[in-house]
């Protein structure tokens, strides 16, 4: 069944339509009732008068057919207002009226015939030769038993047209029904597609949606609790956006901040890590140590910048023709010589940002041998019918199913114990650069341990080959990828 606007109009118009049966079921059998006793009480009081005061008349009373017949009573009946009659002399030659047919008495029920044998009148709706009639017999002493023929034509026409009238006065009910019901069910449900205008509304973002109110019913209160509700909603997103804004404008702070100190660090660091071998042993240690972090922190300081600058959308990508082959190639080799990889022999050109290619490619590398150290990394590179895709793929650990959707959150780490390792926004910040230069980064666990990274870029020009299938390594797991971010 459909929505809730039309199972409330078809329960309407099935109330109406219940309650229009009820009153036609009603009125047709009461005035049916009412016709039929009084064709029935006429019908008794002329029998009474013709076995009480017409019968006893005839002289000498009749015994058989042809006496009746000559009595003349069949003639003094029909003067009185009774149309037909039949006398049973119980020797199976009976008096039939003319306008019946010779089988008349044996049309009638046994049960009434009984009961006129014993002397009370009865009663019988039936048809004769096609014609609704009612008979009703009686007797006066012995024989004959005189059952008398009514017509109840006039009964029934009356009753086949109040069965017309109540059918289409019905339809016509049920047919207005239908009508007021849809616009009742649409007044009804207005508060409740407003709800849902106002609901699509803050789902697209405009938290200042509300529900027109005011009613006293139970509509305007829920309408009210919806508003208090959203209202609630709005000042509890606009406090974590000041809150979120007031983050990243700490983090930005304090990265510049660190910014000039720390490559004063970097300088002197630099000045020992020269100057390690004159060191005596145990000072050496302290001192690889001492390099090893200031090292890691200006790592974590120009990450900062870089999530900084995006949160300020300072970030514009600079597109140009790019040959992929060749950036990944050189970034492997750089990044990770160690790591097999496979590119098309013909040239595959995209319109791209080398440099943002470069720190993609770079963190996944990265990442691949911080996480699979000593383990065989795959890097292809392929053309399919969304575009060019390059893809990492390592035989690391992997992570569990539950840390699949946060690997491209910021600071988030599959391992916690792992606290050294990284900053936590490698993989974030490749997904910020895709997006810029137009792809799209996901992640997927690999069977028998691993993970597989696949880079999407779009083309602007004709692949080498036409479009084809990626080969991605094991392309038959879920997949996850960074979720939509909103900008401050």
């Amino acid at each position: 069944m459909g929505g809730i606007r039309t199972r409330l109009a078809i329960t309407l118009v099935a109330l109406v339509a219940i309650t229009v049966a009820a009153i036609g079921v009603g009125t047709y059998a009461f005035v049916e009732a009412s016709l039929r006793d009084r064709l029935l009480a006429d019908a008794r009081q002329q029998v009474d008068f013709n076995l009480s005061v017409l019968l006893p008349g005839a002289a000498p009373p009749p015994t058989d057919r042809a006496a009746f017949a000559a009595s003349g009573l069949s003639e003094a009946f029909r003067l009185r207002g009774t149309t037909d009659v039949i006398a049973d002399f119980g020797d199976g030659r009976p008096f039939v009226s003319d306008t019946l047919p010779p089988g008349a008495l044996d049309e009638i029920p046994a049960a009434v015939r009984t009961v006129v044998a014993g002397g009370e009148l009865a009663f019988s709706w039936q048809a004769i030769a096609g014609k609704p009639v009612l008979i009703v017999g009686g007797r006066q002493g012995g024989l004959p038993d005189l059952f008398f023929v009514f017509p109840a034509e006039v009964v029934e026409d009356a009753l086949a047209q109040l069965r017309i009238g109540l059918l289409v006065a019905a339809a016509i009910a049920v047919l207005v029904a239908l009508l007021a019901a849809g616009a009742i069910a649409r007044g009804i449900l207005l508060p409740v597609a407003a709800a849902g205008q106002a609901a699509r509304r803050i789902a697209g973002g405009d938290l200042a949606a509300r529900i027109p109110g005011g009613g006293r019913d139970e509509f305007g209160r829920w309408a009210a609790e919806f508003n208090r509700m959203a209202g609630s909603l709005e000042t509890s997103i606009a406090r974590l956006e000041a809150a979120q804004q007031q983050n990243r404008r700490f983090v930005a702070d304090v990265s510049h901040e660190l910014r000039t100190p720390l490559t004063a660090l970097v300088a002197e660091a630099s000045l020992i890590e020269s100057d390690l071998e004159q060191l005596p042993p145990d000072s050496r240690r302290a001192a690889e140590l001492l390099v090893a972090d200031v090292r890691r922190l200006r790592v974590l300081v120009d990450d900062l910048m870089e999530v900084s600058r995006f949160d300020a959308e300072a970030e514009a990508p600079n597109l140009e023709p790019v040959d992929l082959g060749r950036i990944v190639t050189g970034v492997v080799a750089s990044r990770l010589p160690d790591a097999a990889v496979s590119v098309p022999r013909q040239p595959v050109v995209v319109d791209s940002d080398p440099r943002r290619l470069d720190r993609i490619l770079g963190n996944l590398l990265d990442n691949a041998r911080a996480h699979a150290p000593d383990a065989p990394v795959e890097v292809a590179l392929t053309t399919t019918r969304e575009g060019a895709v390059v893809v990492v793929a390592d035989r690391g650990p992997g992570v569990r199913g539950d840390a699949l959707p946060h690997l491209f959150d910021r600071f988030y780490k599959a391992d916690p114990s792992r606290r050294g390792e990284g900053s936590g926004l490698g993989l974030a910040i490749a997904a910020e650069h895709a997006a810029l230069v137009g792809g799209t980064l996901r992640a997927r666990a690999r069977p028998g341990g691993g993970l597989v990274f696949a880079l999407t870029l779009p083309v602007t020009r004709s692949l080498p080959g036409g479009d084809g299938d990626v080969t991605a390594p094991d392309d038959d797991r879920p997949t996850s990828e960074p979720a939509p971010r909103s900008r401050p």
